[in-house]
């Protein structure tokens, strides 16, 4: 019998029967296995976004099994592409339902191991009844956001993407200059192009100067909206409409955007009660692997929100130069400043763990980090 059967069974079936049901999503298909801890699993498959064909799947597996009208539902789904919509219905059925990180969840080890839907949906089915039998550590439960919470993220996240594309557009028309020998130096900007285009580009053949001329049109593109997006954070600041982003900003070597970005992912919606937790959400924690006389440090755990992570990292680096009375400046002189450039590095994600603590406590509590300097008022 294998492991999610034996799981299935081994539950205790004394008392009123609950229904567990796992979600495999899928872009076309969702396979939807059901339990209640006494039966073999049941499935079934519904078309992707069926909110109605789930519910009758619910109705039919209650009659089918002789459940009680009373009994609870529990589901679970993998975080992932659907988001939060799926979560926030099912609460609204009444159903008992969490999102799960994926990368959580338990596989086998072995090099070459089956994986189809129906083995994920049993092994989904069998770790929600252990989850709601009592092994809380099992997996990790993503906290579900609020939908202002949610809005409130795409502002920041559709300034990154913009960049991104800004620099791919200026290093396409950069590679096309190249080919026929005109360098630009320095950056390519949308004003810095039209100065160089009315001194070279008749220099280039028609067609190859049409291509240029679109590669500029999406890059002025890419600049307004940046533009807009930069100034309506700016104004949402002033106007006192995001109290913590403002009260970030107040510090020294952090701006709006680093201060928006840092609450918007971590520090306006998670529950955080310690600095362990502050350095888990952004995977600054120690892996270590310690087995019998192997003892191995394979450095932080990399598993935390990836752009608050990178940004604190930079941050870091601006702390250095901007803050250079702050103790956590002079820690990391005294320790890291005369090292090689790899034990710099090294240093200065230790030093990003510790200033994104201190930054959460000056958020929370109203602590300035020791011989920091907040911004002269306006």
């Amino acid at each position: 019998m294998n492991a999610s059967l034996t799981a299935l069974h081994a539950q205790d079936t004394s008392g009123e029967r609950d229904l567990y049901v796992s979600f495999e999503l899928g872009d076309r298909q969702w396979k939807l296995t059901f339990a209640d801890g006494r039966c073999a699993p049941k499935r079934y498959t519904v078309t992707a976004g069926d909110k109605q064909a789930v519910l009758q799947c619910i109705a039919s597996l209650r009659s089918r099994l002789q459940l009680s009208p009373t009994a609870k539902v529990h589901s679970c789904y993998e975080a992932g592409r659907d988001g939060w919509w799926l979560h926030r219905w099912l609460l609204e059925q009444g159903i008992d339902n969490i999102v799960v990180d994926a990368a959580s969840i338990e596989v086998n080890r072995r090099m070459r191991r089956a994986k189809t839907d129906r083995i994920d949906g049993d092994k989904l089915l069998a770790m929600l009844m252990r989850y709601h039998g009592g092994e809380l550590r099992v997996w990790s439960v993503v906290r579900a956001p609020s939908p202002q919470e949610e809005d409130e993220r795409w502002l920041h996240r559709e300034l990154q993407r913009l960049g991104k594309e800004r620099n791919a557009h200026s290093n396409r028309i950069r590679s096309l200059l190249v080919m026929h020998n005109l360098r630009v130096n320095g950056s390519i900007g949308a004003r810095q192009w039209l100065n160089w285009w009315t001194q070279h580009g008749q220099e280039l053949l028609p067609r190859l100067r049409a291509l240029i001329e679109r590669e500029c049109q999406r890059l002025q593109l890419c600049d307004q909206q940046m533009r807009m997006l930069a100034r309506q954070q700016c104004q949402e600041v002033l106007h006192g409409k995001q109290p913590k982003v403002a009260q970030l900003a107040t510090m020294r070597g952090i701006g709006i955007p680093s201060a928006w970005l840092l609450v918007k992912e971590i520090f306006g919606w998670r529950q955080l009660s310690n600095r362990r937790q502050v350095g888990a959400c952004l995977g600054m924690v120690p892996t270590p692997y310690d087995s019998g006389n192997s003892h191995v440090e394979q450095g932080v755990s990399k598993s935390g929100n990836t752009r608050a992570r990178s940004l604190t990292v930079e941050l870091a680096w601006s702390w250095l130069r901007l803050q250079p009375q702050s103790a956590l400046t002079r820690w990391f002189n005294a320790r890291f400043a005369h090292g090689s450039s790899r034990v710099r590095r090294i240093g200065i994600v230790a030093l990003a763990r510790k200033l994104a603590i201190a930054l959460w406590r000056f958020l929370e509590h109203g602590v300035i980090p020791e011989g920091a300097t907040l911004k002269p008022a306006p």
